[in-house]
């Protein structure tokens, strides 16, 4: 464990279900804080990041994220990740992509997470 690499405090949220009434179906609805951890996020550097789909050009900004094993407990990856407007960069939103991997040497979890924007929409 590198505790002072943990330089950034981030919030994972899942999605808040609730039961459709008519049919009994789940529902999603908001995002809900699921948990917060103090995290190593390391952009991954630009390499063919980006790509064109039916016009549209669409940019992926892929970071990994590395978190103490304590904090990782009952994380998915059907969680995303927030992480806060600091004085460099705006707030911003990740979705997990891979992970959680535990590194069993470092007792730590790692996940791969990602930032889309397009244009046309915002990020």
């Amino acid at each position: 464990m590198t505790a002072s690499t943990r330089d950034t405090f981030i919030t994972f949220e899942a999605r808040e279900t609730t039961k459709d009434p008519n049919y009994g179906t789940a529902v999603e609805e908001n995002w809900v804080k699921a948990s917060d951890a103090w995290a190593e996020v390391q952009d991954v550097l630009p390499s063919r990041a980006e790509g064109l789909t039916d016009d549209i050009s669409i940019t992926r900004h892929p970071a990994r994220v590395r978190i103490d094993q304590m904090d990782g407990v009952g994380l998915t990856s059907a969680m995303r990740i927030r992480i806060p407007a600091d004085a460099m960069w705006p707030e911003r939103v990740l979705r997990i992509i891979s992970g959680p991997a535990f590194v069993r040497k470092t007792r730590e979890f790692e996940f791969v997470a990602e930032e889309l924007s397009s244009e046309g929409q915002e990020p």
